[in-house]
């Protein structure tokens, strides 16, 4: 006889365990959303501030590539290769877990919504937070048809234009028989008497005189005329007025016929004009002014005359304390200035500390605490003038000479990122010192684009 089977009873449950089995596990709480639009120098700064902190961040820029802006005009005469100046954004973020990079351009803000419009990607990006550090461009102060004809200098396009169109010059110098074609061809006007202007304007003359001398056979090019335009009453109007008459010396010491007072009237193909001078000239460089990067307007706040956002003391935006703007795309006052209502001046070290701040404020934010006010500390202004020639403004102490260009090579050697960089640019500025040669002298386009015009050829848009 088979042995009866039994059954353990089923156990009995409380109404209030099967409600716990029956329901679903709860979601894990979201991480607030970081976005941060601009991988210069401000947006890394806020990255290098937010990558522990427990938020996801979404990086995006038009390129793919964090600049060191302070070296591009030595891209742009061949001393340096774009890769000595450049770093891919994915590299520097491969490091930080919590960011993602994206490839992208912005075409709209809605800080309503809370979300940034971007090309190519179906769905806008959602954010709690938002960092703006889009930088400026070139400036034209109304006539922009001029860029064709002279090109600014604010990205690796720009730059790599211009290097194009100094070399080509003495190659169609070299092929010349009209004297007066030769004298334009031989002639390069350099527009705005800032850093940027006069580090152009300095190194055209040795890099012509010195590097090219023993290239060309039927042209010299010890007959390089270098002209330096300044609007205003002096050169470098950021440093000491005995440091910018310094540099004024040593730029006429060096060949350049630098010039206050002349305001640019027109630009053409063929010609500069002030008033009813012309200059004859085939090859004009823009360096004179800067306007903020249209983003700033797609917010809906005020700006200023050349579109940077007015932000609040912590930098962020007035009615919307969740999102901020740093870099030259911001125009905040500089606490602790001899001059009242003195804004932060656009350069590499304000930006860097902009991005410290933004980054530690959305921190700030994050754990329900009130954020802090950006102050800007001044480190000093450095313009190189030419070969063993600087100027070196620490507020109290002022150098200029061989011992502010030491001081100008190490300072710029060590804000450059990335190891290989720095060796890079080091053995290349070894070169050329000793050797007076340039190691990048490529033009590298197509035969279809060389034989364009160099007033023809489009110039890309930085951000």
């Amino acid at each position: 006889m088979a042995d009866p089977v039994t059954t353990s009873p089923a156990p009995v449950r409380s109404p209030d365990q099967a409600a716990a089995r029956a329901a679903p596990a709860p979601e894990p709480a979201r991480r607030p959303r970081v976005v941060i639009v601009g991988g210069g120098f401000a947006g890394l700064h806020a990255v290098r501030r937010l990558h522990r902190a427990p938020v996801d961040i979404t990086l995006l820029d038009r390129t793919n590539h964090h600049l060191f802006q302070p070296l591009l005009y030595q891209v742009a005469t061949a001393m340096l290769a774009p890769s000595d100046v450049a770093v891919p954004i994915r590299w520097l973020m491969r490091r930080y877990p919590n960011v993602r990079t994206v490839l992208g351009n912005v075409t709209g803000v809605d800080v309503e919504r809370r979300c940034v419009l971007v090309d190519d990607l179906p769905t806008p990006l959602r954010y709690d937070y938002l960092i703006l550090a889009t930088g400026a461009r070139h400036s034209y102060f109304g006539h922009d048809d001029w860029e064709r004809i002279a090109p600014g200098l604010k990205g690796l396009e720009d730059a790599l234009a211009i290097r194009r169109r100094f070399l080509l010059a003495f190659e169609r110098a070299e092929l010349t028989t009209d004297p007066a074609e030769l004298e334009a061809l031989m002639t390069f006007v350099v527009v705005g008497g800032g850093p940027t202007g006069v580090e152009l304007a300095g190194i055209l003359p040795d890099t012509a005189c010195n590097a090219f001398r023993r290239d060309f056979r039927n042209v010299d090019t010890r007959d390089t005329r270098v002209i330096l335009l300044e609007g205003g009453p002096r050169l470098l109007p950021a440093f000491d007025e005995r440091l910018s008459a310094r540099a004024l010396e040593d730029l006429r010491r060096l060949g350049v016929d630098a010039r206050v007072n002349s305001i640019v009237t027109r630009v053409e193909p063929d010609a500069v004009y002030l008033g009813d001078q012309r200059i004859a000239t085939r090859n004009v460089l823009w360096a004179a002014g800067n306007s903020a990067s249209p983003l700033g307007r797609m917010l809906g706040t005020p700006v200023d005359r050349a579109g940077r956002v007015l932000v609040e003391p912590d930098l962020s935006v007035p009615g919307h304390p969740e999102v901020f703007v740093a870099g030259d795309l911001a125009a905040a006052h500089w606490r602790g200035s001899k001059a009242p209502g003195k804004t932060v001046p656009g350069v590499a070290p304000a930006a860097m500390q902009m991005g410290r701040r933004v980054g530690e404020n959305v921190q700030h934010l994050v754990r329900g605490e009130p954020t802090e006010a950006f102050e800007y500390r001044n480190k000093g202004d450095l313009a190189t003038i030419g070969r063993n020639h600087a100027i070196a403004d620490f507020g109290r102490v002022r150098l200029s000479g061989f011992v502010a260009w030491v001081l100008w090579l190490f300072v710029h050697l060590m804000y450059l990122v990335g190891f290989r960089n720095r060796v890079s640019v080091f053995l290349q500025w070894a070169y050329a010192y000793f050797t007076f040669q340039r190691g990048v002298r490529l033009i590298t386009e197509t035969e279809e684009e060389l034989m364009c015009e160099p007033d023809r050829v489009p110039v890309a848009h930085s951000p």
